[in-house]
Protein backbone atom coordinates (compact mmCIF):
# COMPACT_ATOMS: atom_id res chain seq x y z
CA UNK A 1 0.00 0.00 0.00
CA UNK A 2 1.38 3.40 -1.01
CA UNK A 3 2.49 5.60 1.86
CA UNK A 4 0.43 8.77 2.31
CA UNK A 5 2.09 12.11 1.82
CA UNK A 6 2.13 14.62 4.67
CA UNK A 7 -0.64 16.59 2.94
CA UNK A 8 -2.77 13.48 2.43
CA UNK A 9 -2.34 12.53 6.08
CA UNK A 10 -3.35 16.03 7.22
CA UNK A 11 -6.52 15.85 5.12
CA UNK A 12 -7.31 12.33 6.32
CA UNK A 13 -6.98 13.52 9.93
CA UNK A 14 -9.92 15.88 9.35
CA UNK A 15 -12.17 12.83 9.04
CA UNK A 16 -13.22 10.56 11.90
CA UNK A 17 -13.13 7.16 10.19
CA UNK A 18 -15.23 5.59 12.96
CA UNK A 19 -18.07 8.10 12.60
CA UNK A 20 -21.09 8.12 10.30
CA UNK A 21 -21.96 11.71 9.40
CA UNK A 22 -25.17 13.14 8.07
CA UNK A 23 -24.98 14.03 4.38
CA UNK A 24 -24.37 17.76 4.89
CA UNK A 25 -21.52 17.20 7.37
CA UNK A 26 -19.97 14.55 5.13
CA UNK A 27 -20.13 16.69 2.01
CA UNK A 28 -18.74 19.68 3.89
CA UNK A 29 -15.75 17.49 4.76
CA UNK A 30 -15.48 16.37 1.13
CA UNK A 31 -15.11 20.00 0.09
CA UNK A 32 -12.49 20.62 2.80
CA UNK A 33 -10.44 17.57 1.82
CA UNK A 34 -10.59 18.14 -1.96
CA UNK A 35 -7.27 19.93 -2.35
CA UNK A 36 -5.99 18.64 -5.69
CA UNK A 37 -4.92 21.13 -8.36
CA UNK A 38 -8.07 20.37 -10.41
CA UNK A 39 -11.80 20.46 -9.74
CA UNK A 40 -12.33 17.03 -8.21
CA UNK A 41 -15.45 15.00 -8.92
CA UNK A 42 -17.62 14.18 -5.91
CA UNK A 43 -19.01 10.66 -5.84
CA UNK A 44 -21.59 8.92 -3.69
CA UNK A 45 -21.41 5.19 -3.02
CA UNK A 46 -24.04 2.89 -1.56
CA UNK A 47 -23.75 -0.75 -0.50
CA UNK A 48 -27.20 -2.31 -0.80
CA UNK A 49 -28.79 -5.36 0.75
CA UNK A 50 -29.69 -6.98 -2.57
CA UNK A 51 -28.51 -10.03 -4.45
CA UNK A 52 -27.58 -8.75 -7.94
CA UNK A 53 -27.40 -12.34 -9.22
CA UNK A 54 -31.19 -12.50 -8.98
CA UNK A 55 -33.15 -10.84 -11.78
CA UNK A 56 -35.78 -9.49 -9.38
CA UNK A 57 -33.12 -7.69 -7.33
CA UNK A 58 -31.35 -5.89 -10.14
CA UNK A 59 -31.33 -2.12 -9.72
CA UNK A 60 -30.70 -0.01 -12.78
CA UNK A 61 -32.03 3.29 -13.99
CA UNK A 62 -31.30 6.95 -14.63
CA UNK A 63 -32.22 10.29 -13.13
CA UNK A 64 -31.54 13.97 -13.65
CA UNK A 65 -29.63 15.51 -10.74
CA UNK A 66 -31.12 18.86 -9.62
CA UNK A 67 -27.81 20.63 -10.24
CA UNK A 68 -26.14 18.36 -12.77
CA UNK A 69 -22.71 16.79 -12.43
CA UNK A 70 -20.57 19.71 -13.51
CA UNK A 71 -19.53 17.79 -16.60
CA UNK A 72 -20.82 18.41 -20.11
CA UNK A 73 -21.69 15.05 -21.65
CA UNK A 74 -20.89 14.32 -25.28
CA UNK A 75 -23.97 12.64 -26.79
CA UNK A 76 -24.03 10.33 -29.79
CA UNK A 77 -27.41 9.51 -31.34
CA UNK A 78 -28.24 6.69 -33.73
CA UNK A 79 -31.28 7.87 -35.67
CA UNK A 80 -32.47 8.44 -39.21
CA UNK A 81 -34.81 10.73 -41.11
CA UNK A 82 -36.81 13.21 -39.06
CA UNK A 83 -35.50 11.78 -35.78
CA UNK A 84 -31.93 12.48 -36.91
CA UNK A 85 -32.91 16.08 -37.63
CA UNK A 86 -34.61 16.28 -34.23
CA UNK A 87 -31.44 15.01 -32.55
CA UNK A 88 -29.28 17.58 -34.32
CA UNK A 89 -31.66 20.39 -33.39
CA UNK A 90 -31.68 19.24 -29.75
CA UNK A 91 -27.90 19.56 -29.48
CA UNK A 92 -26.58 16.03 -30.05
CA UNK A 93 -22.84 16.07 -30.68
CA UNK A 94 -22.89 13.22 -33.20
CA UNK A 95 -25.83 11.88 -35.21
CA UNK A 96 -25.72 9.09 -37.76
CA UNK A 97 -26.38 5.49 -38.74
CA UNK A 98 -24.02 2.98 -40.32
CA UNK A 99 -21.30 5.61 -40.66
CA UNK A 100 -21.01 5.91 -36.87
CA UNK A 101 -21.29 2.16 -36.38
CA UNK A 102 -18.32 1.70 -38.69
CA UNK A 103 -16.28 4.36 -36.82
CA UNK A 104 -16.96 2.70 -33.46
CA UNK A 105 -15.97 -0.70 -34.84
CA UNK A 106 -12.69 0.92 -35.87
CA UNK A 107 -12.02 2.04 -32.27
CA UNK A 108 -13.56 5.51 -32.09
CA UNK A 109 -15.07 6.38 -28.70
CA UNK A 110 -15.13 10.18 -28.43
CA UNK A 111 -18.52 10.31 -26.69
CA UNK A 112 -19.95 9.80 -23.19
CA UNK A 113 -23.54 8.67 -23.80
CA UNK A 114 -25.25 6.81 -26.64
CA UNK A 115 -28.93 7.26 -27.51
CA UNK A 116 -30.71 5.20 -30.17
CA UNK A 117 -34.19 5.13 -31.62
CA UNK A 118 -35.84 1.68 -31.37
CA UNK A 119 -35.77 1.20 -35.15
CA UNK A 120 -31.97 1.47 -35.07
CA UNK A 121 -31.39 -1.16 -32.39
CA UNK A 122 -31.15 -4.10 -34.78
CA UNK A 123 -27.92 -2.57 -36.11
CA UNK A 124 -26.76 -0.87 -32.91
CA UNK A 125 -27.18 -4.18 -31.06
CA UNK A 126 -24.26 -5.56 -33.06
CA UNK A 127 -22.03 -3.11 -31.17
CA UNK A 128 -22.84 -4.79 -27.87
CA UNK A 129 -19.43 -6.47 -27.63
CA UNK A 130 -17.66 -3.09 -27.81
CA UNK A 131 -20.15 -0.73 -26.18
CA UNK A 132 -21.30 -3.11 -23.44
CA UNK A 133 -17.99 -3.42 -21.54
CA UNK A 134 -17.67 0.39 -21.54
CA UNK A 135 -21.19 0.87 -20.15
CA UNK A 136 -22.24 2.73 -23.31
CA UNK A 137 -24.87 0.39 -24.74
CA UNK A 138 -28.28 2.10 -25.10
CA UNK A 139 -30.92 0.63 -22.81
CA UNK A 140 -34.67 1.31 -22.43
CA UNK A 141 -34.29 1.22 -18.61
CA UNK A 142 -32.06 4.28 -18.70
CA UNK A 143 -34.12 6.11 -21.31
CA UNK A 144 -31.45 5.83 -24.00
CA UNK A 145 -33.53 3.69 -26.37
CA UNK A 146 -36.39 6.00 -27.28
CA UNK A 147 -38.14 7.87 -30.05
CA UNK A 148 -38.22 10.91 -27.72
CA UNK A 149 -34.70 11.88 -28.71
CA UNK A 150 -35.08 15.59 -27.96
CA UNK A 151 -36.16 14.86 -24.38
CA UNK A 152 -33.38 12.30 -23.91
CA UNK A 153 -30.67 14.66 -25.16
CA UNK A 154 -31.85 17.60 -23.07
CA UNK A 155 -31.97 15.45 -19.91
CA UNK A 156 -28.46 14.13 -20.52
CA UNK A 157 -27.11 17.63 -21.13
CA UNK A 158 -28.90 18.83 -17.98
CA UNK A 159 -27.07 16.31 -15.78
CA UNK A 160 -28.72 12.94 -16.19
CA UNK A 161 -26.81 10.12 -14.48
CA UNK A 162 -27.18 6.38 -14.64
CA UNK A 163 -27.05 4.07 -11.64
CA UNK A 164 -26.58 0.32 -11.65
CA UNK A 165 -25.82 -2.16 -8.90
CA UNK A 166 -22.57 -4.05 -9.49
CA UNK A 167 -21.66 -7.63 -8.62
CA UNK A 168 -20.74 -6.63 -5.07
CA UNK A 169 -24.12 -4.92 -4.53
CA UNK A 170 -22.58 -1.44 -4.76
CA UNK A 171 -23.74 1.64 -6.65
CA UNK A 172 -21.37 4.51 -7.46
CA UNK A 173 -22.64 7.79 -8.92
CA UNK A 174 -20.96 11.16 -9.53
CA UNK A 175 -23.03 13.90 -7.86
CA UNK A 176 -21.07 17.01 -8.76
CA UNK A 177 -17.77 18.80 -8.40
CA UNK A 178 -15.89 19.93 -5.32
CA UNK A 179 -16.38 23.52 -6.49
CA UNK A 180 -20.18 23.19 -6.17
CA UNK A 181 -21.91 25.08 -3.38
CA UNK A 182 -22.52 22.80 -0.41
CA UNK A 183 -26.30 23.16 -0.75
CA UNK A 184 -26.16 21.93 -4.36
CA UNK A 185 -24.12 18.87 -3.44
CA UNK A 186 -26.52 18.06 -0.61
CA UNK A 187 -29.55 18.41 -2.88
CA UNK A 188 -27.94 16.16 -5.50
CA UNK A 189 -27.09 13.56 -2.85
CA UNK A 190 -30.59 13.68 -1.37
CA UNK A 191 -32.19 13.30 -4.82
CA UNK A 192 -30.04 10.27 -5.58
CA UNK A 193 -30.70 8.67 -2.19
CA UNK A 194 -34.45 9.20 -2.62
CA UNK A 195 -34.35 7.64 -6.09
CA UNK A 196 -32.50 4.58 -4.81
CA UNK A 197 -34.94 4.18 -1.94
CA UNK A 198 -37.84 4.18 -4.41
CA UNK A 199 -36.01 1.61 -6.51
CA UNK A 200 -35.88 -0.93 -3.65
CA UNK A 201 -36.95 -4.33 -5.05
CA UNK A 202 -39.85 -6.02 -3.29
CA UNK A 203 -37.72 -9.17 -3.13
CA UNK A 204 -34.99 -7.43 -1.09
CA UNK A 205 -35.06 -8.58 2.53
CA UNK A 206 -33.47 -7.15 5.65
CA UNK A 207 -31.50 -3.89 5.73
CA UNK A 208 -31.64 -2.26 2.30
CA UNK A 209 -28.88 0.38 2.59
CA UNK A 210 -25.99 -1.30 4.40
CA UNK A 211 -23.44 1.50 4.01
CA UNK A 212 -23.11 4.86 2.29
CA UNK A 213 -20.18 7.16 1.70
CA UNK A 214 -19.06 10.22 -0.24
CA UNK A 215 -15.63 11.10 -1.53
CA UNK A 216 -13.80 13.32 -3.96
CA UNK A 217 -11.44 12.07 -6.66
CA UNK A 218 -8.32 12.34 -4.50
CA UNK A 219 -9.87 12.70 -1.05
CA UNK A 220 -10.64 10.19 1.72
CA UNK A 221 -13.93 8.32 1.88
CA UNK A 222 -16.40 9.75 4.38
CA UNK A 223 -19.17 7.58 5.81
CA UNK A 224 -22.77 8.77 5.68
CA UNK A 225 -25.30 7.53 8.23
CA UNK A 226 -28.00 5.66 6.22
CA UNK A 227 -30.58 6.29 8.95
CA UNK A 228 -30.57 9.99 8.01
CA UNK A 229 -32.10 9.30 4.59
CA UNK A 230 -33.87 5.92 4.95
CA UNK A 231 -36.51 7.01 7.43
Amino acid sequence: MAKKTKKQQELANLVDRTKQYDAREALELVKKTAKANFDETVEAAFRLGVDPKKADQQIRGAMVLPHGTGKTQTVLVFAKGDKAKEAEAAGADYVGEQDLINKINQGWFEFDVVVATPDMMAEVGKLGRVLGPKGLMPNPKTGTVTFEVEKAIKEIKAGKVEYRVDRQSNIHVAIGKASFDLDKLVENFDALAETLMKAKPQAAKGVYVRNAAVTSTMGPGIKVDPSTFTK
